[in-house]
């Protein structure tokens, strides 16, 4: 199979706000007009009253038509401010100057200061007569992190803002120099992606993890701000409020990642098992231990988060069928339009409606040569109204075909909710998100690729098999760790659990737990900020989401293949041209959040538990076959 690259998408966890998120222009009712309400608290008992249109209301059971005036009127100004938020980031992200960072902090800056009033008043109806559309709307609110909650004080919540656009923009613009020659990520990540000198990799390697260092004093400032802003909602820290996303309490959150990773973990140590052996054949037991971490710049991945770059390394039967994605692409002249466009036709193929043609016109495919860009993928819908985008810096290769699979199933959920109310424009949890675009890269099977006349032949022997779940485990189970610890260094941050003068030191802790892998070198604190060196950590978007997205696209991608009417091994299947999955599909994006996830799950699955049987069902060859190869040899760390 080809493999899905962790691709941004800033939105946290149920609201639009930064990019990727859409919505319909509508007319703002009358209910709406006015001033915005305030939270004011004059008896100092606590129990909030709320100014609305120069009229004070005190919140108590029985307010029911206060509640929906109150979500309706919310709807409208958010969406406002959402957009303006939205058009100042795509400026930025295309065009990173310092006039382009300081509109996205003050569009920033005023969308945080209406999100902290507006989740603060969210507070304050608890009615039992609360319709349930109302009652999900502001429930939403109150979990709402997107932006950062800010601080009440307004010189603490521009200072908020102003660190939110510098991290990104020193994240955009890092480059690793040696006198006047630089290399920005793109050319140090080609290094790491495919020299097999070591040297040459560590320099690579230590080149990007030095932009970080400046980042850490800004980190350590927005931490505390973003905390104290949480606090002001109700919430311990800025990690709790995460993971109150999910519709389940926070402890119960955490509690349902860690019984994820315990379905999946085998099979990962596994894979760790075999790869640290080659890896130890190709560089010597003394730079790879035969029974200890691996180097993290080894893997063919700037932070070792999928190690597909590797392949040749590992390969299972040298030699035996395997697919040359990446060759075929440019024998076929493919360029970043035609990519594209062969992503759409995978959609359309199942029934979704062709790509508006704004897309074409808006999106980013190629990186500039004017202009300082963050070429990170991300996929976007800028004025709320189906005016999807890509942001990319396309290459025609394997990874960014699947990458733009990716990216179009978040266009295709904005799609198909972008005429609901804004507090339902997402997905039913942030993990549905990612999951949809993966899912559907998951039918891109060898069998699809001969039917769309990219290669020849299906490879049609075991061997071949293995090959190509090889290639595909590098990318899909590697990652489950990294997609887990990187939110939970960042929960043991914002708790306090991990000081600031602890932070590499607890980085690299979670690496070596989870991961089973190392620094090249000595990293300690507070000499180095490595976690800064990814991207998600600067531009605070929470990570789990990827985590639980590698686990839902294979049950997605069951339930599709279930109603496609494929019989036969799941890794067989692909859904291209079946509209009967299509339907399936469709139903589920148009939900957005406006149900439980639970229900969305349903619709589409038809269970309401996350469950990661059908990805160890999709690598039963591959495990099977890894069990072989470890006979004999002490699996672990």
């Amino acid at each position: 199979m080809l493999r899905p690259r962790v691709a941004a998408f800033l939105v946290l966890p149920l609201l639009p706000v930064i990019a990727c998120q859409g919505g319909a222009e509508q007319q703002q009712p009358a209910a709406q007009k006015g001033k915005p309400a305030r939270v004011v608290d004059r008896k100092g008992d606590g129990k909030a009253e709320t100014k609305l249109e120069g009229k004070e209301v005190e919140k108590a059971p029985g307010q029911a038509a206060e509640a929906r005036a109150f979500v309706e009127r919310v709807d409208g100004e958010l969406r406002a401010l959402a957009v303006a938020s939205s058009k100042a980031e795509w400026d930025k992200n295309t065009n990173i100057t310092d006039a382009t960072e300081k509109a996205a902090a003050d569009a920033n800056e005023k969308l945080m200061e209406f999100m902290a009033r507006t989740i603060k008043e969210a507070t304050t109806f608890t009615g039992g007569d609360i319709d349930p559309e109302t009652a999900r709307k502001l429930h939403l609110l109150k979990v709402t992190a997107s932006p950062p909650p800010a601080p009440g004080d307004p010189d603490k919540r521009k200072r908020l803002a102003e660190l939110g656009a510098k991290m990104e923009g020193i994240y955009g613009k890092g480059k690793a120099c040696e006198g006047a020659k630089c290399k920005d990520l793109g050319a140090l990540e080609d290094i790491i992606g495919t020299s097999r000198k070591y040297d040459e990799l560590l320099k690579a390697w230590t080149g990007w993890h030095k932009i970080a260092v400046e980042l850490r004093p800004l980190y350590q400032e927005f931490v505390g701000l973003a905390n104290e802003g949480a606090k002001e909602i109700g919430y311990k820290d800025l990690g709790e409020l995460w993971r109150a996303g999910y519709d389940m309490s926070p402890a119960d959150f955490e509690q349902e990642t860690e019984r994820l990773w315990t379905q999946v973990q085998p099979l990962y140590d596994k894979l760790h098992c075999y790869v640290r052996g080659k890896l130890a054949d190709k560089y010597g037991k003394d730079k790879v231990p035969a029974e200890g971490l691996i180097p993290a710049h080894l893997l063919g991945n700037m932070w070792a988060q999928e190690w597909a770059n590797i392949y040749p390394l590992v390969e299972p039967f040298p030699g035996a069928a395997s697919l040359d994605v990446t060759g075929a692409l440019k024998k076929a002249k493919y360029d970043e339009v035609k990519l594209v466009k062969l992503g759409e036709s995978f959609f359309t193929s199942v029934g979704l409606d062709p790509l508006p043609a704004t897309f074409w016109e808006r999106s980013m495919l190629q990186k500039p040569k004017d202009r300082e860009v963050v070429c990170h993928a991300s996929a976007w819908d800028v004025d709320f109204n189906d005016d999807l985008r890509i942001k990319m810096c396309i290459k025609i290769n394997q990874e960014d075909l699947v990458t733009v699979h990716h990216e179009l199933g978040h266009n295709y959920y904005y799609h198909y909710y972008y005429k609901l109310p804004l507090l339902f424009q997402n997905g039913a949890h942030d993990g549905f998100h990612e999951a949809i675009g993966d899912a559907i890269a998951l039918s891109i099977t060898p069998a699809y690729l001969k039917q769309i006349g990219l290669i020849d032949a299906v490879p049609a022997d075991d061997k071949g098999l293995i090959n190509l779940q090889m290639q595909d485990a590098l990318e899909k189970i590697a990652f489950l760790p990294f997609g887990k610890l990187i939110d939970q260094w960042r929960w043991d941050v914002f708790s306090g659990k991990t000081a600031p003068e602890q932070y590499n030191e607890a980085w690299w802790a979670l690496r070596a737990k989870y991961q089973g892998i190392a620094p090249p070198e000595g990293r300690p604190d507070p000499e180095f900020f490595d976690a800064g060196a990814k991207y998600h950590i600067p531009a605070n978007v929470p990570y789990t989401r990827y985590f639980l997205a590698r686990i839902l696209q294979f049950q997605f991608h069951k339930a599709l293949c279930e109603a496609a009417g494929h019989t036969g091994p799941l890794h067989e299947c692909s859904i291209y041209g079946k509209t009967a999955a299509g339907d399936k599909l469709k139903a589920m994006l148009a939900l957005g959040s406006s149900k439980p996830w639970p229900e969305a799950m349903a619709a589409l699955t038809g269970t309401k538990q996350m469950d990661a049987g059908a990805m160890i069902e999709y690598f039963a060859p591959l495990e099977k076959w890894l069990d072989e190869q470890n006979q004999g040899k002490k699996c672990g760390w």
